[in-house]
């Protein structure tokens, strides 16, 4: 799933920020990006250009969290999306604490607080907060 590259936007003028400069990290970020550049009940969108600040459950220390997508409809709703495979959202499951489910824990804590962070980011600004994943994505 991972690809790092450039996006070079078809409307420029609909992305609020700097269109020459969009980074996606996924294939599946990408196909979001697509698909907000060519809706036209989006007039505007960005990705990685807003920070949320939250407080690690690892750590303790605060960290700064960069959701995929902020995106502005037609009808001014205000939208921040993160695109993430379903089993990141789900907790992991093992009878055994191995190194890759200690890994796949400590991701699925880290953005369950991102997410708390997010929610309240946008519940204080009247916004809505949407995880999107491959079953919204590649839906038929």
């Amino acid at each position: 799933m991972y690809h790092k590259r450039r996006y070079k936007p078809i409307f420029p003028n609909k992305y609020a920020g700097d269109p020459t400069n969009i980074i996606m990290r996924s294939s599946w970020e990408t196909k979001f990006a697509i698909w907000c550049d060519n809706n036209s009940n989006i007039i505007s969108w960005n990705s990685e250009e807003l920070i949320i600040p939250y407080i690690s459950p690892i750590d303790g220390r605060t960290h700064r969290y960069f959701p995929d997508f902020k995106i502005v409809t037609s009808d001014k709703k205000t939208f921040i999306v993160e695109i993430k495979p379903k089993k990141q959202c789900i907790p992991p499951q093992s009878k055994r604490k191995t190194k890759q489910f200690l890994i796949e824990a400590s991701t699925f804590l880290v953005n369950q607080t991102k997410w708390k962070y997010a929610r309240e980011y946008c519940k204080n600004r009247n916004w809505e907060f949407i995880i999107l994943t491959e079953d919204h994505l590649f839906a038929k």
